[in-house]
């Protein structure tokens, strides 16, 4: 009981450092995008309702002459930091489950600061990915770093570094008991770290009460107030997983191509993240010219650099930008497909961004667009494709994390409601059995048992059995 005592305090030591962390990170990467992208290029991001924490000013002229070579030049500034702090590669999220099962639970803490300003940079310039991994990565450092100082045993510094990046996620995405879920279930494909759970729970409260401070109580996403339970539609979700399972796993193949052909190049490991960032900047670029003449200005960014949450948002809630009707649909698609090619330009050639946010985003646009599809064909008004977006942003991410359970509670929480959790419950079931052998997380290990982290235990309970 005292272990438990003295585990918990720790815990509420690392969730507050946390919480002062992810306003690091959250107002680094929009004071950068706000001076750089929107002043400097004249670029316009599509935000999610919930998403601004730095006041923005009013746009400033499109440049695309400058646009195009941003997102190359905070991914080799980043770059340049992994020379020193080569942990900062990727995302983060496969670098902790790693520390975990095979370093004890250890992270040196110069990840602190070195992952903190190599994803301001690149996500600041326009990089395609997600400020979830990176604070994953930053929030167990810190709780690494709180367990050395306080020379802890080895079990317990596993659970702080699992209580950090459960209050890493609570921090920037808002759902805190999805992530101290998630948090415990990432690092197995078929198991949890229940040990880690009620220290991850209090973590995450803390550090979230620290973000709501700053930013206040909302929600990441605007939505519908309710979204009533209707059982004929149960079919329709099933079908819709089904269609998220393939876009899941063609990002799952295009991340790997990506990050086969990156490995291939004939350059250092931290000039890469440049070669994938000028890449980026020329296809969002090219596309963002392509589209002024169908598009206003309210549309233009597309959620095609950054994390993307805007588009997420497009598909809960429309916009005025979006065609009606079947054209509606087919923007939602290609949107979708452009960013499983933007994310994987930057998180497959080792830029510092997380594939969560991404993974959330990619599988609530092509959600949102079976949604549309079903309501044109079927004309039921009761069909929300608000509710088929949200369904499919857990279903693409509990699929290709194998985190059915904590993806479930996370749409819970963004939708305020647990109105979608029978729809839920379906579709997180059928995708993971869709993407049994698909993840993103390759550090992931099948159980506890098979964790070099408990291999000793193990030995111990069965030799205490006999």
């Amino acid at each position: 009981m005292r272990l438990l005592g003295r585990t918990l305090l720790h815990a509420a030591l690392v969730g507050a450092a946390c919480g002062v962390a992810g306003i690091v990170l959250l107002g680094g990467v929009e004071l950068v995008q706000l001076v750089v992208l929107e002043h400097l290029t004249g670029y316009q991001p599509l935000r999610a309702a919930g998403e601004q924490l730095v006041a923005h000013e009013s746009p400033t002229p499109f440049r695309p002459w400058l646009l195009w070579i941003v997102p190359a030049i905070g991914a080799l500034g980043g770059g340049l930091i992994s020379r020193f702090v080569p942990e900062t590669q990727g995302g983060g999220t496969d670098a902790t489950i790693d520390a975990f099962h095979q370093r004890g639970g250890v992270v040196r803490r110069r990840v602190i600061f070195g992952k903190t300003a190599a994803s301001i940079l690149t996500l600041g310039t326009g990089g395609s990915g997600g400020r979830e991994g990176p604070t994953i990565q930053i929030g167990g450092a810190i709780g690494s770093l709180v367990g050395r100082t306080l020379a802890v045993s080895s079990r317990e510094q596993r659970v702080l570094l699992l209580a950090g990046a459960a209050a890493g996620i609570s921090a920037v995405f808002r759902t805190p008991l999805g992530a101290a879920l998630l948090a415990v279930e990432v690092v197995y494909r078929d198991d949890f770290e229940s040990d880690a759970l009620v220290p991850a729970v209090l973590a995450s409260v803390i550090s979230y009460s620290i973000i709501i401070s700053v930013s206040g109580e909302s929600t990441l996403f605007a939505h519908a107030p309710r979204y009533p339970f209707v059982p004929a539609h149960l079919p329709l979700y099933g079908l819709m997983v089904l269609v998220v399972a393939l876009a899941a796993i063609v990002f799952v193949r295009t991340m790997a191509a990506v990050r086969k052909a990156s490995q291939a190049l004939p350059l250092p490991v931290w000039m890469r993240p440049a070669v994938g960032g000028l890449a980026l900047g020329l296809l969002a670029t090219g596309i963002i010219v392509a589209m002024r003449r169908f598009v206003d200005d309210s549309g233009q960014g597309f959620g095609v650099l950054g994390s993307g949450y805007g588009a997420a948002q497009v598909a809960i809630s429309g916009a005025s930008w979006l065609p009606l009707g079947w054209n509606g649909v087919l923007v939602l698609v290609l949107l979708g497909l452009v960013k499983i090619g933007a994310t994987s330009l930057t998180v497959g050639t080792g830029g510092s961004a997380g594939d969560f946010g991404p993974s959330m985003v990619i599988g609530g646009l092509f959600g949102g667009a079976f949604g549309r599809a079903a309501h044109l064909l079927l004309s039921d008004p009761r069909i929300d494709p608000g509710a088929f977006a949200l369904v499919g942003m857990g279903a693409f991410y509990g699929g290709v994390a194998r985190a059915p359970l904590s993806s479930l509670v996370m749409v819970c929480e963004m939708a305020g409601s647990y109105d979608l959790l029978v729809p839920l419950m379906l579709a997180e079931g059928v995708a993971y059995v869709a993407l049994r052998n698909h993840t993103i997380y390759h550090a992931q290990v099948p159980a506890r048992r098979d964790s070099p982290a408990h291999r000793g235990e193990i030995t111990v309970d069965a030799l205490e059995g006999l």
